[in-house]
């Protein structure tokens, strides 16, 4: 009996054993076949460096892309620059043409408002008489004087506005 208990697990083990084995050479194809492929890899990036290591082409690449980040640094001040430029910039126009006095036969006279985005800048009066032409400039402050306006400057100002709105 105990001759055939020895022949059961000696049996148990044999097959035990053979299976890892199996397993094993299974595992170790698998390994084979993605080594392959690694090599395959390995072989066409060598080929494509030519005679430069692969870490001389990782430390050049390195150098480009610093040379792209300062560069962007670089264009990011100009557009900052640019930027505040723009805000201050003339952006929104209002014109209102006028006959300032009855015996005038046009339209001579003008209101011209010149704001920026903020509806601040300036506006400027023409009037135009039979002899002479005078010309009024008036500070504009969030689209607000600080004056008494005439109907045709509050006009051109919120012509102004309203092309500030429409943009």
């Amino acid at each position: 009996m105990n001759l055939y208990l020895d022949e059961q697990i000696l049996s148990l083990i044999i097959v035990i054993a053979s299976a890892i084995i199996l397993l094993l050479l299974i595992l170790v194809t698998i390994l084979l076949v993605r080594m392959k492929k690694f090599e395959k890899a390995y072989i066409s990036l060598q080929t494509f460096m030519s005679k430069d290591s692969l870490e001389d082409l990782l430390k050049a690449n390195l150098g480009e892309i610093r040379e792209a980040k300062q560069k962007i640094q670089v264009q990011e001040t100009k557009i900052n620059k640019i930027e505040n430029k723009v805000e201050c910039a003339v952006d929104n126009v209002g014109l209102v043409k006028f006959n300032s006095f009855d015996h005038m036969g046009a339209d001579l006279s003008f209101a011209l408002a010149l704001l920026d985005q903020e509806g601040t800048g300036v506006l400027l009066t023409s009037i135009q008489s039979i002899e002479e032409c005078r010309i009024y400039a008036k500070a504009i402050e969030k689209g607000r004087a600080a004056v008494k306006l005439i109907e045709e400057e509050k006009t051109a100002i919120e012509k102004a506005c309203l092309n500030a709105k429409k943009i």
